[in-house]
């Protein structure tokens, strides 16, 4: 889809009330955004990760800038004197080199030059909170937001999609999870996903795509130790399980009862369809998530509030650099609650860190859990 835009505008806030939370929900952007998503989706049904499959000049591209992003962090360890369970303040130092370098990255792989802002605000956005030092499912839905826009302006097309979500995704996923035992983000927001994962959701949903139709993988199967261990290189979904497994003690019950429950579900492709329906709920049909989104000229979308307010918001933060306007009916934002410690800091300070397991992929979950869509 290669599409002429008179203009390139750096994204910006625009959603500040449920209102206008509930007109982006039926406007032209954030239909076509899930129609990309589930073409990705549907492009990796039964598709093992390790699978070989064509990767066109961009994708190789966008798979050296993360390395590139890697780079940086190994060019700023973590602090000293800063063994807490909260994040390491090293991350800033990360945050700011990769908001530098990222236009000089996104010129080599985006044309027209004039969208390079564009491109490159989504990309920054999908590391994480600078200030909070945190990461939650907002930050990995810029990510999203960053390949869609590379489908827009039709640098990916569709026989790039099984190596987009295999290859590029599966490789942000696992600089992510290099970043969150680097710096010990926070998960961003009380509730992380609600018993999937402390940090994301999207491994979820394309694992269970690449389950679809497996004769002997059933998702009750994440309750047997052995299939975990052996098919969790092959498919995603059982490689966050693994994690979690690494990093969280006792019964999966007890401290993923969302996973739990999804287990219990008969087949894959009921998975699949209720992730994609929970993601709609839970991350893109939350103010508090979507207050933080941002909208340019790729994923236009313009909301009724004043935006000025949206953008003075987290300049004159109170907690940390990012606090929210109530006066508008917003439900409480648990993301901007109490600062949650990383999981895998107390994994590490118990000696359990999961080093010797599978780190491509997060597997840390919270209770709260609640029920889903999988009916």
């Amino acid at each position: 889809m290669n599409e002429n835009h008179d203009a390139f505008a750096v994204p910006r806030k625009e959603i500040l009330t449920k209102d206008d939370l509930e007109l982006f929900h039926v406007s032209a952007s954030y239909a076509s955004l899930f129609e990309f998503l589930e073409a990705l989706n549907e492009s990796i049904i039964g598709v093992v990760s390790t699978a070989e499959c064509y990767e066109s000049e961009v994708v190789k591209g966008m798979l050296e800038t993360l390395d590139l992003v890697n780079d940086v962090a190994e060019e700023y360890p973590p602090e000293s004197g800063h063994e807490s369970r909260f994040g390491n303040p090293a991350f800033r130092k990360f945050y700011d080199q990769v908001g530098l370098s990222a236009p000089e990255w996104m010129e080599k792989l985006v044309q027209p030059t004039e969208a390079v802002p564009e491109v490159t605000k989504y990309f920054v956005e999908c590391w994480g909170n600078r200030k909070r030092i945190d990461y939650g499912t907002g930050h990995e839905a810029n990510f999203l937001a960053w390949l869609y826009c590379f489908h827009k302006l039709g640098l990916i097309k569709q026989e790039d999609y099984k190596a987009v979500v295999i290859k590029v995704f599966f490789k942000y996923i696992e600089v992510m999870r290099n970043l969150q035992f680097t710096y010990w983000l926070e998960p961003a927001g009380s509730h992380g996903v609600w018993g999937l994962d402390d940090y994301h959701f999207l491994p979820f949903l394309f694992g269970a795509a690449q389950l679809r139709g497996h004769k002997y993988i059933k998702p009750k199967s994440i309750h047997d130790d052995d299939i975990v261990s052996e098919f969790s290189k092959d498919y995603m979904y059982l490689s966050c399980v693994k994690f979690i497994n690494s990093v969280k003690s006792a019964s999966l019950r007890w401290h993923s009862p969302m996973l739990d429950d999804i287990s219990a579900v008969k087949t894959w492709d009921k998975v699949n369809s209720g992730m994609i329906k929970m993601y709609k709920a839970e991350v893109f049909g939350k103010l508090p998530i979507m207050q933080h989104f941002m909208f340019g000229s790729l994923l236009p979308f313009k909301g009724t509030s004043d935006s000025r307010i949206l953008e003075e918001d987290e300049e004159e933060a109170g907690v940390e650099g990012h606090t929210h306007v109530h006066a508008f009916g917003q439900e409480f934002p648990t993301c901007c609650g109490m600062k949650i410690p990383s999981a895998i800091a107390a994994a590490a300070a118990a000696g359990n860190s999961g080093a010797s397991g599978d780190r491509t992929i997060s597997g840390l979950s919270s209770s709260g859990a609640r029920r889903l869509p999988f009916d």
